[in-house]
């Protein structure tokens, strides 16, 4: 299946827009979640939201954490401002797949380029086959480089779909230590998209700042244990100069869900302030694992 880039032609309400160059792990993501789209390549994560903001694509595909490398700090900031809403969510298990051009062979290759993370995550191979690592900005960048070249003694670390796009052979692939290794993204649109409640699975994502009183986040978040909602992500950070603690959370249930509904009104007696920033359906990777 070709690696299709959308294009200024392209119908907005077929584009996915992603941060990262063609051929990235967030390019495949696209594929894998939104066969049927577009991909929409964005220099920026904040280029992204605007792209779907704008209008210019009718939603994003935009990674939040890695199993590995923990959350994408980047995305927390851009969530409460950004304007848009969580749809869905997609888990991609990253396979890191050793590129080279086409007259290349294991037994010649002397070094391999790839981001500083993709190069740590794939120690063991670079270790047995003897080449030297060497850092670059991102790995479908390294696949790019690596292509215009044409070195049989360079190779890089990157996504299969950058092989696609680069012309660029597999010389061996999931080279990655940790098998496990997954990205979770969102689905991120203008308007909110609730799944009909009566479906169950449903997740519920909440940004909101407790007021500046002694307990306030304990007291906030008894709501959920006196109403029976499971809190499966809770995250902090500060905002206004370091002087107000800011809080992501992700809980089991809907809105709509009355146990759901008062823990949330407790959560709000005792914020600053609260905004539910999507309704979503869980991925079934979460029940396999």
């Amino acid at each position: 299946m070709p690696a299709q880039i959308a294009t200024a032609a392209t119908d907005p309400a077929r584009i996915v827009a992603f941060q990262g160059a063609p051929g990235a792990y967030s390019h495949l993501a696209c594929r894998e979640a939104l066969p049927d789209m577009v991909p929409l390549p964005c220099a920026t994560f904040e280029d992204a939201f605007a792209a779907v903001r704008e209008g210019r694509a009718a939603c994003g595909l935009i990674p939040i954490e890695n199993s590995t490398a923990g959350r994408v700090a980047d995305i927390h900031q851009l969530l409460p401002e950004g304007g848009l809403y969580i749809t869905a969510e997609h888990f991609l298990r990253v396979r890191h797949q050793l590129l080279a051009p086409k007259a290349a062979s294991l037994k010649i290759i002397k070094r391999v380029y790839s981001h500083v993370q993709a190069l740590s995550q794939c120690r063991r191979v670079i270790k047995d086959l003897g080449i030297e690592p060497i850092v670059s900005t991102d790995t479908a960048g390294s696949a790019k480089d690596v292509a215009e070249r044409n070195n049989p003694e360079e190779a890089a670390i990157a996504s299969s779909i950058a092989g696609e796009l680069y012309g660029l052979q597999v010389l061996r692939g999931d080279i990655e230590d940790n098998h496990t290794n997954t990205t979770r993204f969102i689905k991120l649109e203008r308007q909110r998209r609730d799944p009909d409640p009566q479906q169950g699975n449903s997740l519920t994502a909440i940004m909101f700042r407790v007021r500046s009183v002694p307990a306030a986040l304990y007291k906030a978040l008894g709501g959920f244990a006196t109403n029976g909602v499971n809190v499966v992500k809770l995250e902090s950070y500060l905002s206004e100069g370091f002087q107000v603690a800011e809080f992501y959370a992700e809980i089991e249930g809907h809105p709509a869900q009355r146990n759901v509904d008062l823990a949330l009104q407790e959560l709000e007696y005792f914020s600053r302030s609260l905004k539910v920033i999507g309704v979503f359906t869980a991925h079934p990777f979460r029940s396999a694992r």
